[in-house]
């Protein structure tokens, strides 16, 4: 399937693109990742619309069987935003302790006083940080669209699944290219 329209008022909501978490092996080489993410960047900044970055600087407690590794031996730039991105003073900045953006905080408040009632999600992990934020924005009422080439996983079993099987329950799947053409044909 692909997006099929874009509200007035969208927003892109950046999902961990980090030092920490780019340099961890996805399936999808991380360059393409991060051109077709500033590709919309630049999309969404050309048209005035919201553009939010979301980082990770922890992990919720309780007890997994997958280790997170513990967060004390990361390096100090970990959780820093990635040059690329072009952070501008407009961008709203999101620091997460868990999986989802809006979980503890102040995501969904950012978003309801900009008027937004849809949203656009990249990011990694595709399974992890990006489904998790897809979740939470369908369940507050949001609109969703998932850029499926600005978004890799570690694991590829894990992206195919919420790609293929999640994904279309949560909102709408569409390409860069594709996202990029709904918001132009707004303007014309």
């Amino acid at each position: 399937m692909s997006a099929t329209q874009l509200d007035p008022k969208t927003a892109l909501i950046v999902v961990d693109l980090q030092r920490g978490v780019v340099g961890l092996p996805t399936v999808h080489p991380i360059k393409n990742i991060i051109d077709n993410t500033v590709k919309l960047l630049e999309a969404f900044r050309i048209h005035n619309l919201p553009v939010v970055l979301v980082r990770v600087t922890g992990a919720p407690s309780g007890r997994t069987e997958k280790s997170r590794g513990p967060l004390a031996d990361r390096p100090s730039d970990w959780a820093d935003l990635i040059g690329e991105l072009n952070q501008q003073p407009t961008d709203h900045v999101v620091t997460k302790q868990t999986r989802g953006a809006f979980m503890n905080t102040d995501l969904h408040d950012y978003l309801q006083e900009e008027g937004v009632t849809q949203v656009v999600i990249v990011g990694v992990s595709t399974g992890s940080g990006v489904e998790s934020t897809a979740r939470q924005a369908h369940e507050h009422g949001y609109n969703v669209t998932l850029a499926i080439d600005a978004m890799s996983d570690l694991d590829e079993d894990i992206h195919i699944n919420s790609v293929k099987r999640i994904f279309p329950g949560l909102g709408e799947t569409g390409t860069t290219d594709e996202i990029i053409a709904l918001l132009d044909e707004r303007k014309a």
